[in-house]
């Protein structure tokens, strides 16, 4: 029997790069998968490759900057499957990288409201799920810099910064619930947004990964491994942490 076996995980953002590599992950595991993205040829294409892993999957087209859509996003889930062990709060945007001399509130605006409210409404939703179902896990997707920053990158890692600060309070808000509240901070990972930024800086692969001291940028499926890894029971006695997934950087 599967570790995750007749159990449910949530994943939004699970269109392609991380999310994708997690909602395969966590089929991997023997749960069913409920995909949460607005893209749907890449959401179906996603649930695919959850069937092709050995387990069910659901997409549910959300747009998570709409409390309503995260709202239904729940209830479509219970309707079909009348649970939820675990949650992946994954979708984000990069937004524009500026100096913040050039920042306008239409960005600000834009960024933390995917990045920051969506997590917060997203974990209100899930959170009140899971406690009147027995609890649950949840992990939020931070990033390295949401312990550090980057020229031009100001609006992105105060939503990532404060990505932590809302794991944290929830974490202790449900500590007494059956719920764990965590978060991952990758560094550079090899997704469609880490290209796009790669290729508009004119840098070579190579050069992408130069900041990490392991001389390479991250896969989507090793973050995928430490979502798994802070759901499971050996992780059990983890909660409001930040796992650094950073090849070296921070150290």
């Amino acid at each position: 029997m599967k570790p995750f076996q007749d159990k449910v995980a949530l994943v939004t953002g699970g269109s392609s790069g991380i999310g994708r590599a997690t909602a395969i992950a966590f089929a991997e595991q023997g749960a069913r998968v409920v995909i949460a993205s607005r893209r749907a040829a890449e959401s179906e294409e996603t649930l695919r490759l959850v069937r092709a892993a050995g387990s069910d999957g659901l997409f549910v087209p959300t747009d998570v900057t709409r409390e309503a859509d995260l709202a239904n996003l729940i209830a479509r889930l219970d309707a079909v499957y009348g649970r939820l062990d675990f949650a992946f709060n994954n979708a984000g945007t990069l937004g524009d990288l500026v100096p913040i001399t050039e920042q306008t509130p239409e960005n600000f605006l834009h960024v933390m409201t995917t990045n920051v409210q969506s997590v917060l409404l997203g974990m209100k939703h899930q959170i009140n799920y899971m406690r009147a179902h027995g609890g649950g896990s949840i992990v939020n997707n931070s990033s390295v810099y949401g312990l550090r920053a980057f020229p031009t990158g100001s609006v992105y890692a105060a939503s990532k910064h404060a990505i932590i600060g809302l794991t944290k309070a929830a974490a202790l808000e449900v500590a007494t619930a059956g719920i764990r509240v965590n978060a991952v901070l990758p560094a550079v990972t090899y997704t469609e947004m880490s290209e796009r930024v790669r290729v508009e800086a004119g840098l070579s692969p190579e050069e992408s990964g130069a900041g990490h001291p392991i001389s390479r940028v991250g896969q989507p499926s090793e973050i995928a491994s430490a979502v798994i890894y802070l759901c499971s029971e050996g992780a059990g006695f983890i909660t409001g942490h930040s796992l650094v997934l950073d090849g070296g950087m921070m150290a």
